[in-house]
């Protein structure tokens, strides 16, 4: 698509397809369960493995990421000269300026365990069908996930080298970006669960909880996706 002229209203369309597509799954989902009545506990069980193997998958996709950053680092391309090697590779490139970990990218790691935190204690008040504290914490943890992504933002605008400057950049965009996106995406859907819980859906047993457990797991795996790339893609790969 590169050079198209309408490329964009084609993306745009697509990705407002699928939001579509999943505000309408989610309303079906929340509506069955909420006003139906038809999340009994196969039903909720059934759902919950659903959720567990997305996220299954989505750990097989950043292990790709993973895989190709460690093939690049451990193994840098050389120098060649025809089919000959004439000089050993570096990484990272020394024609790329790499962020410090211990500036934003550890900033961004406290805000993210800190929101680990406040969503565990949104459940513990769930449990304890403690409204006004688990309509907090959900808000805290919203707070928390913009500012993360607005840090992210920051960091990018301020980087010292562009996507296509090479192997290293890509890997670090691709990867950093696609769990960025992730952290939207779970920021979204603990708003929903924030109005959900101010309007009472979550004050009851079985059918109104299932949509919070599994913004909850979603939100612990960006969480734990974070520290792996902030270890190996910051601190090793600087």
């Amino acid at each position: 698509m590169h050079g198209y002229k309408f490329n964009i209203y084609i993306l745009s369309a697509g990705i407002i397809s699928v939001g579509y597509c999943l505000y309408s799954w989610w309303r079906d989902v929340v509506k069955e369960g909420i006003v139906e009545h038809q999340h009994t506990s196969p039903v909720r069980k059934g759902l919950q493995i659903g959720m567990a193997l997305f996220i299954l998958t989505e750990i097989v996709f950043f292990g790709v990421f993973f895989a190709s950053f460690f093939k690049s680092s451990l193994s840098p391309v050389g120098l060649l000269d025809g089919v000959w090697v004439v000089k050993q590779g570096i990484w990272p490139p020394p024609t790329i300026k790499t962020f410090e970990p211990f500036d934003i990218p550890f900033i961004n790691t406290l805000i993210l365990l800190l929101s680990g935190t406040t969503v565990t204690w949104a459940h513990y008040a769930l449990e304890e069908k403690n409204q006004k504290d688990c309509v907090t914490a959900l808000a805290l943890t919203i707070l928390l996930g913009i500012f993360f992504t607005t840090m992210q933002a920051y960091e990018y605008y301020h980087a010292a080298f562009k996507f296509t400057d090479g192997i290293y950049a890509s890997n670090f965009y691709l990867a950093t970006g696609l769990h960025g996106a992730h952290v939207i995406i779970g920021t979204i859907f603990l708003i929903i669960c924030y109005f959900r819980a101010k309007r009472g859906d979550f004050t009851t047993e079985g059918n109104g909880r299932l949509g919070f457990e599994c913004a909850a797991w979603y939100w612990h795996f960006v969480d734990v996706v974070w520290l792996f790339l902030f270890t190996f893609v910051y601190i090793f790969g600087s």
